[in-house]
């Protein structure tokens, strides 16, 4: 066996922290007394300080809704389908408690890629930034910098739904629904000028290539996996991970794919259970999409970790052997015992992000 990797951080690109406090979720607390939804839970700001996680990216999640469908979710993130001044509220409160944690001295701003860092107040633990997951909260391409000087780094322009500016990966493929909007259109060169990223994650596949055609700018997918491993699942769940080419042409542009640990995202073959629940993914299985990217790309520089933790399951979501966030660690063990050097292990679990962000190398000292 392999000597043990050296101690690193972390830097996870998707937890949907704002919306795990929305739903009930004391994010101050250990997991086992975090009470709220998802249970058992692994996500919390504890949890994550133990586990060396000091950087990630929060996001803003709102979900639009059908008002007459008596099972829709009525949370503070949901809105009314095409409400631009609903969706407006829904995001604004999460990006409240985000600039709540920064003035309380719990976290430090994440700069624009390409922006300089802000000298960081070092009894914060994590370095945050901010991910909007669905653009509908964005009433318009003209206050897009509003967002962007209240700390927002990253966008995706959809959800699994159709949205005001693209399609999710659950419109169906060519309908006329399919693709980016007229205003979509419009937000794709004011985030290039802003130096927003791009997150392709949640895109359909026509919505990921009409924005490769709308801009070159380094493009991310937060938390995504490979396609081709998961080939069984219908054609719209396809969609909500990467094809291959997708994959090299983020490699291509300099990008990251940050791997979602979800077990039914890793494992197309995981069994539903009648009452709902699912098996859990092989812990195996999870290097399958590591050395898929690798592969693609000739290089290890273009994977890394987009957990997704406790967006919208609980820890048996995750794949075998992830059981709390400081099980990532095992990751280190699993890669170095394949072969991969320091470096490369390093990489995955913090520089290939820090990297991509064009954060200075201070951030990348395992005790910062």
């Amino acid at each position: 066996m392999t000597d043990r990797t050296p101690a690193s951080p972390i830097f996870d690109a998707h937890l949907d922290l704002a919306y795990l406090a929305e739903t009930g979720r004391d994010l101050h607390t250990t997991p086992d007394q975090c009470r709220g939804r998802y249970q058992p839970a692994v996500v919390t700001l504890p949890a994550m300080a133990e586990a060396g996680i000091t950087h990630c990216l929060g996001t803003i999640f709102t979900e639009g809704v059908n008002a007459d469908d008596p099972d829709a979710e009525t949370g503070a993130f949901a809105y009314p389908f095409g409400d631009a001044d609903a969706a407006w509220r829904a995001g604004q409160r999460q990006l409240k408690l985000y600039q709540a944690w920064q003035s309380a001295g719990l976290t430090n701003p994440m700069p624009r890629r390409g922006q300089p860092a802000e000298t960081p107040n070092p009894d914060a633990p994590l370095r945050l930034g901010v991910l909007i997951e669905c653009a509908d909260p964005i009433t318009s391409p003209d206050e897009l910098e509003q967002w962007a000087d209240a700390g927002v780094v990253a966008i995706g322009m959809a959800w699994w739904h159709q949205g005001r500016y693209a399609s999710g990966n659950g419109v169906e493929p060519g309908s006329d629904a399919d693709g980016l909007t007229d205003l979509g259109r419009a937000l794709v060169p004011e985030m290039d000028r802003l130096g927003l990223v791009h997150d392709l994650s949640h895109l359909s596949q026509r919505s990921v290539e009409q924005l490769f055609d709308a801009t070159d700018a380094p493009v991310i997918a937060s938390h995504s996996n490979c396609r081709a491993l998961l080939d069984s699942k219908p054609v719209q769940d396809q969609q909500r991970h990467l094809a291959d080419e997708t994959i090299k042409e983020i490699a291509r542009r300099g990008g990251v794919v940050g791997l979602n640990l979800v077990s039914n995202f890793l494992d197309p073959d995981v069994q539903r259970y009648p009452d709902g629940t699912r098996g859990r993914a092989p812990y195996e299985s999870l290097f399958r999409h590591i050395d898929h990217v690798c592969e693609l790309t000739g290089s290890t520089r273009h994977v890394a970790l987009g957990t997704d933790a406790d967006g919208g399951f609980s820890a048996d979501g995750l794949l075998d052997g992830i059981n709390a966030l400081t099980d990532l660690h095992r990751l280190a063990d699993t890669l170095a015992e394949k072969g991969w050097s320091d470096e490369d292990v390093r990489a995955f679990l913090f520089n290939n992000w820090t990297r991509y962000w064009g954060l200075p190398d201070t951030d990348a000292r395992p005790n910062n």
